[in-house]
């Protein structure tokens, strides 16, 4: 990947370093999304930002080479209420039962 010729910024490099000491005690917590998953983190737990809370996700063989953040969503889905008077603007011509 080209991000790892760029080379690594002190943020990015402190928390790969966490990542090496498999033996934690606490659990790895981080807002950089940005880091490339690397072979020698499958195993470990981290705890993502997601912008509201904090998301566990253990890394697995498959996500290598993948972004932290590709597996913590940051929005959640819209859910609107049941048409009728109120529900939006369009709603005034929606037939009632």
């Amino acid at each position: 990947r080209r991000s790892l010729t760029r080379g690594i910024n002190d943020d990015k490099r402190k928390l790969m370093e966490e990542m090496k000491d498999k033996n934690q005690k606490n659990p790895i917590k981080t807002h950089l999304r940005d880091v490339i998953i690397l072979p020698y983190m499958v195993g470990v737990t981290v705890h993502i930002f997601s912008g509201k809370e904090f998301v566990p996700i253990t890394i697995t063989l498959q996500m290598v080479g993948h972004y932290l953040g590709e597996y913590v969503i940051t929005n959640k889905r819209v859910n609107h209420g049941a048409p009728g008077v109120g529900a939006s603007r369009s709603s005034l011509y929606v037939p009632l039962k």
